[in-house]
């Protein structure tokens, strides 16, 4: 019978011996196999705790009595006397119109009383006369009516004039336009020598003693207090209990004096769904300015919230995971949700957590599912 020959199989068989001798060898002289390992993460159990949440809001300062000074009549400009930008008191003139023609008009107007005071002696005299004459019947029922007519017509007569003198006073007065409050000059829009009317913006005045911060708050806020049945007046006991706020320029730079929210309106803002509120910011060295935007930040503390840092929870697409580590020290993903704190640094955990919890916080993104983690 013809002997048949197995070359592949042959071949296979010397490569395992192969394989299986340079293993016999290896463990004969001591090398190590590579072996598992787990990997060390830090942890942290999960707790309660207080926590004071930075809300912001984005602002624009304002003076807390800014004004804009308009002319109250019509005239030329004859002098500026402050410039943009000064400081000035209240009182302090700022504007000068051509006064000639208001100075002219005081001056008819007295005349007009001077006349219209001697017809009133005249008719008084009269009226006065009639009487003595009626009581001696010299005079008729009808003469002392008619004189005591004159006398009270030329009473009215002078009681209008007075009121047209005190116009022009008045309007020979609008002539010098004072600054009405303590405040700062805006840009000056006019000339002199500019033909100015009652509907010419001259300036606008800043009164910067105090400055308002406006900004806006959602109307869950009003939510709020219909489910918590609170009344008006325990709205602005709420309002007046609210912490100290901070206001922080565009460049990050902090303002140094606290404000306090002093003011919210009371209509919702139909197209936007908020209400507009007012902090007020003292500003003794003068470095707030109307028109300045910022943030205003409103320390809020919440109380007995699981806060975890953010470096624990792993972002995959719309989820957010942590890695809770379990009694047989293995990882296990949990989907959570959070709340942002505006500190950078931790978020609040709504759900998916329990207190007593250990979760994998530095190195999350490198755990995976089943892995042994040292702690």
């Amino acid at each position: 019978m013809e002997k048949k020959s197995f070359p592949l199989h042959r071949e296979a068989a010397i490569r395992f011996m192969t394989v299986f001798g340079t293993a016999v060898m290896m463990l004969s002289c001591g090398i190590d196999m590579p072996k598992t390992t787990p990997s060390s993460f830090e942890t942290v159990t999960v707790e309660k705790s207080d926590i004071v949440l930075p809300i912001k809001f984005s602002a624009k300062m304002r003076g807390e009595h800014d004004v804009t000074i308009m002319p109250q009549i019509s005239g030329q400009l004859m002098e500026i006397c402050v410039s943009e930008g000064q400081q000035v008191q209240k009182g302090t003139t700022l504007f000068i119109i051509d006064s000639r023609n208001a100075q002219l008009e005081l001056e008819a107007a007295e005349a007009n009383l001077m006349a219209a005071e001697a017809k009133e002696s005249s008719a008084k005299m009269e009226w006065e006369s009639n009487k003595n004459l009626f009581a001696k019947n010299i005079v008729s029922r009808y003469m002392l009516d008619n004189s005591e007519n004159n006398y009270k017509q030329a009473q009215a007569a002078v009681s209008q004039a007075q009121a047209t003198v005190n116009r022009a006073r008045v309007n020979l007065g609008f002539c010098t336009i004072t600054a009405p409050v303590t405040g700062v000059i805006g840009g000056i829009y006019y000339r002199v020598g500019d033909q100015v009317s009652p509907a010419s913006q001259l300036t606008m005045l800043s009164g910067n003693e105090k400055m308002q911060a406006e900004f806006s708050i959602n109307e869950s806020l009003i939510e709020m207090q219909v489910s918590l049945g609170l009344a008006k007046g325990d709205i602005e006991k709420n309002l007046s209990a609210l912490p100290d706020v901070t206001f922080v320029m565009k460049n990050g730079t902090e303002y140094p004096h606290k404000g306090r929210v002093t003011s919210l309106t009371g209509v919702v803002d139909a197209s936007t769904g908020t209400l507009a509120c007012k902090a007020t910011f003292p500003n003794p060295e003068g470095h707030l300015f109307s028109g300045i935007q910022g943030t205003v930040v409103l320390p809020m503390a919440e109380k007995d919230v699981m806060v975890i840092p953010q470096t624990a929870i792993v972002r995959l697409q719309d989820k957010r995971l942590v890695y809770v580590v379990q009694p047989d020290s293995t990882a296990s993903s949990v989907a959570i949700t959070v709340e942002d704190t505006g500190n950078g640094k931790d978020a609040i955990v709504t759900s998916g957590l329990n207190v007593g919890d250990r979760i994998v916080t530095v190195g999350a993104n490198n755990v995976h599912d089943g892995q042994k983690v040292i702690f």
